[in-house]
């Protein structure tokens, strides 16, 4: 894995988690404002919308760097629209950048012809 794939996987494991954060305090939101008097969904919308479309442009970015297959890259797409998606997409993003380091020292080191 070259420099600039980890980079575009790790701006999007970076925007994964606040993206989770902010859907989900969205509907919090959303719930508060039928139930009482209380309205941030506008500020909140805009947080999360904000941080929707930098995931989905680091999405596309990782996607054409990491050349996913179709599934992969449908399967973190359907994280950041799924409530406390973009928690699992870290933690696969994680997995996934570990053991291509692993995969890069091993090649790197002649150890195994991964």
């Amino acid at each position: 894995m070259d420099i600039k794939t980890a980079s575009a996987l790790r701006r999007l494991r970076l925007v994964s988690g606040p993206e989770a954060i902010s859907f989900l305090l969205l509907l919090v939101c959303a719930v508060l404002k039928r139930t009482t008097e209380f309205n941030a969904v506008p500020v909140m919308g805009a947080v999360h919308g904000f941080l929707f479309i930098l995931y989905v442009l680091f999405w596309a970015d990782a996607w054409n760097r990491a050349k996913w297959p179709l599934q992969t890259a449908a399967f973190y797409f359907a994280m950041s629209v799924l409530p406390a998606g973009g928690f699992f997409a870290d933690r696969r993003l994680k997995r996934e950048a570990e053991d291509a380091v692993i995969a890069s020292r091993a090649r790197t080191e002649k150890v195994v012809g991964a």
